[in-house]
């Protein structure tokens, strides 16, 4: 498929202000939304993740949000694929697509093409599952070291997924994840037509903003979430299991914590992924990104 043109991307930290700016655009434009954030494409995690809710999804199309059930683990190779079957379907005809979320990798991915690694049987994939949880992602990563040292030194000791991901192409295709990353497909959009918004608020001002947002998602459910979630009795590895306040509101409908410090550790791990992605964007996005302080 040719490359999207006239496309939005909108990148930015978790409570930045990213939807709304979507959905200014797509009024301007007529263009439709599409979800760029790994956590938003899991069903069930509506609070949790802060996906659109009614009143954003009135006002304009929105795409791949809440899609994928979170017992499976979406990559961004079926993300780009979910991406194909919608330019091929027509969706993107005529309008504008504004890509808005968080996650690094899709917005590489969507300009920078992706390589195409082959497929892992199901048998190594859970092999590679199992060893993480009774080995650990520390050992994993040792022995990824030795099997793939470029790609061990990009992935963090304790990004237990990447770990099992490089581990299992590099068993099923008898090449490390490094030499199939080398190898990148077409990007998504058109580049040079497109417009690149990365949006970089006051790090204080948006600290409050994630506090005030947690405990609106109290308010609207998130712990009833988090509960129909537990209910699921899934791998803790699984991506979805990893949403910001899951495990902390897991634990206080446990009793295990109360609800007030369940609160708190949320808000804390939210600001800490907030400066993590603020940190990729700045290193990873270049000077065609242009920069909004909203």
């Amino acid at each position: 498929m040719p490359p999207l043109q006239d496309a939005i991307l909108i990148a930015g930290p978790t409570a930045s202000g990213k939807s709304a700016l979507a959905l200014k655009l797509a009024a301007e434009t007529g263009g439709v939304i599409v979800n760029a954030d790994s956590m938003q494409v899991y069903s069930l995690l509506d609070v949790l993740t802060a996906r659109p809710q009614a009143e954003e999804l009135s006002q304009a199309e929105h795409l791949l949000y809440g899609h994928v059930d979170p017992s499976e683990a979406y990559s961004t190779g079926r993300y780009m694929r979910s991406l194909q079957a919608l330019q091929e379907k027509g969706a993107f005809a005529g309008r504008p697509a504004i890509f808005v979320g968080g996650t690094g990798l899709y917005f590489r991915a969507l300009t920078q093409g992706l390589s195409t690694i082959p497929e892992v049987p199901t048998a190594i994939r859970e092999k590679w599952r199992q060893a993480v949880i009774e080995e650990g992602a520390g050992a994993l990563h040792r022995l990824l070291s030795e099997r793939d040292p470029v790609a061990a030194t990009a992935i963090h000791a304790s990004d237990a997924q990447r770990i099992v991901r490089a581990l299992e192409v590099e068993e099923a295709s008898g090449k490390p994840i490094s030499h199939w990353q080398k190898m990148a497909g077409p990007p998504v959009v058109d580049v040079e037509s497109a417009r690149l918004y990365v949006i970089e608020p006051d790090r204080e001002e948006l600290g409050e903003r994630i506090s005030r947002r947690f405990d609106m998602m109290l308010e609207q459910g998130a712990l009833a979430e988090a509960r129909a979630l537990a209910g699921l009795d899934l791998d803790p590895a699984l991506p979805a299991m990893k949403a910001i306040g899951a495990r902390e509101l897991i634990a206080a409908d446990r009793g295990e914590i109360s609800l007030d410090a369940a609160a708190e550790l949320a808000k804390t791990a939210s600001r800490q992924y907030a400066k993590r992605q603020m940190t990729w964007f700045r290193n990873q996005l270049g000077p065609q990104w242009q920069r909004l302080a909203i």
